[in-house]
């Protein structure tokens, strides 16, 4: 016989392993800024750690409680991301979290002997981090030594992709949680964000990235080069860490802009809205946020081909490995019927799969089986049974 479960308490939800929120630097940061206030909106007490650095100061948004803590990053680069995380993790200690969710493990896993005991540590795995060639071999190394003291030391993993979640399985003998993050469908058209950028609706190309080198971004600018298209490409991302300065000293050209980050999420979208096709490179790690919102913008998607972007895609975009791929496809003729039908099928996706709520959801459901100790895994490694079957609330 089935469990029927309600919710059953408020939790006390700690998240660390990002700069913080509102959201200024990336895709873990977009995540906790929507999970934190989703998790809150439903009756959560919910503390999300942030970088003393951080722009916003104040100590709640919207209701989700903001811990600053000291981050050294600036002055000693990338090592203080180590000390950043130490401080969160000791802070943590401090506090009667039910759950602690660790967004990624990079610089965090060496400390899982300081991770609160009496709490569920939960750990998001992110990607394979050991994989991106832009480090170098010791760091490559060490990477791989941190991702498995995370596997062997969280009470429950996380995996936002299938091919993660058999990762893990085979190489550490772990049964992750595959939970695939999620987007809303985008439907509050603009035109007025063209006037910033001088463009003409549907008639650029859009990149959307963090500047490094396994996102392809050099790829996908020497493809449009040899297009000879005369569409401008646009490409969104920071360009203040060495290889965005290098794209952008490299490619000075006329017909391609860079914008930098753009952090407003109705302009970001109008932009992927009204673009003609839109360039994913990612090609590490698994369901990439960004790629779901250009899916629920209802973007014609050209995508690096890899089993991540694959497994999302499936035959719903164009795929590229090299520059030459890249130029073909823009030069090809445009299908207006097989366009239409990708789009509305990728939209679908979001509407169904990689659903926001439904992200929301799937992580509320685990915290209550973790904290309850009910964690049960099927053979494919997803939630069973549900958590909830009616929308009760006890408190």
């Amino acid at each position: 016989m089935q469990k029927h479960y309600i919710r059953m308490r408020r939790l006390t939800i700690g998240i660390l392993g990002t700069r913080g929120i509102p959201n200024h630097y990336g895709g873990f940061e977009q995540f906790a800024q929507y999970l934190s206030l989703g998790l809150t909106q439903r009756g959560h007490d919910v503390y999300v750690y942030s970088s003393g650095n951080h722009p916003y100061k104040q100590n709640e948004w919207n209701d989700v409680q903001i811990i600053h803590c000291k981050d050294p990053e600036p002055k000693l680069g990338t090592f203080g991301q180590f000390f950043y995380d130490l401080n969160c993790v000791n802070d943590s200690r401090k506090r009667n979290f039910d759950v602690l969710l660790h967004l990624g493990y990079t610089s965090d896993s060496i400390w899982h002997w300081r991770w609160p005991k009496n709490t569920v540590n939960i750990v998001n795995m992110d990607g394979m981090e050991w994989n991106r060639s832009k480090y170098n071999k010791p760091t490559q190394k060490f990477l791989k030594w941190a991702e498995s003291l995370a596997a062997k030391n969280a009470q429950v993993l996380v995996a936002d992709s299938p091919h993660m979640q058999e990762y893990l399985a085979s190489t550490y003998g772990k049964r992750a949680v595959y939970i695939p993050y999620g987007a809303e469908v985008f439907t509050d058209t603009d035109l007025s964000v063209f006037r910033k950028y001088k463009l003409t609706p549907n008639q650029y190309f859009l990149l959307v990235a963090r500047m490094e080198p396994e996102n392809n971004i050099e790829m996908t600018i020497q493809g449009y080069l040899a297009s000879n298209n005369p569409y401008p490409l646009l490409i969104i991302g920071d360009t203040g860490n060495p290889f965005g300065k290098h794209l952008r000293s490299k490619y000075h050209n006329a017909s391609i802009h860079f914008y930098g980050s753009v952090y407003d999420q109705p302009e970001l979208n109008n932009l992927r809205f009204y673009s003609t096709k839109y360039f994913h490179g990612h090609s590490v790690g698994g369901t990439n946020p960004s790629l779901l919102e250009a899916m629920g913008c209802g973007c014609d998607i050209a995508a690096h081909d890899n089993v991540f972007n694959n497994a999302i895609l499936q035959g719903d975009a164009d795929y590229f490995s090299s520059a030459q791929d890249v130029a073909r496809i823009i030069n090809k003729p445009a299908m207006a019927n097989i366009i239409m039908h990708r789009k509305q099928s990728n939209i679908e996706k979001i509407n169904t799969i990689y659903n926001q709520e439904k992200n929301i959801n799937d992580y509320e459901q685990l915290m209550f089986m973790a904290v309850s100790k009910d964690i049960r895994l099927n053979k494919r490694f997803t939630l069973s049974p549900p958590l909830y079957q009616t929308a009760e609330k006890s408190w």
